[in-house]
């Protein structure tokens, strides 16, 4: 089995909820190892990453404020999301064109 890191970014984020592009192949494991949404404009933003399967979205983080400058980490640290063939990872903010967006994924093939 071969392990390969990938990333994946987005700028520029705004009201459109936006995929990340994270593909997930069939017969691959991949698991989201880290997510960093970064405030790019001179206001307070909100911030809402969904997981979708196809079927339901779920909530990762709703309506989280980031501040003038700041970040927010969705996942990383001690907490991985493990992603299945079909998986979507959706950013939404509450402001035009005003996050971006960094992801840090492991597949296993």
């Amino acid at each position: 089995m071969a392990n390969t890191f990938k990333n994946r970014t987005l700028r520029a984020v705004g009201t459109t909820p936006t995929d990340v592009g994270a593909v997930v192949a069939a017969s691959t494991q991949t698991t989201l190892i880290g997510m960093t949404v970064s405030n790019v404009v001179s206001s307070v933003i909100s911030v809402t990453v969904t997981l979708n399967d196809g079927t339901n979205t779920t909530n990762i983080v709703k309506d989280a404020p980031i501040p003038t400058g700041g970040s927010l980490l969705v996942c990383g640290g001690d907490q991985k999301i493990v992603l299945m063939t079909g998986d979507k990872l959706i950013v939404t903010s509450n402001t035009a064109s005003s996050a971006d967006v960094i992801t840090s994924f492991l597949e296993i093939t």
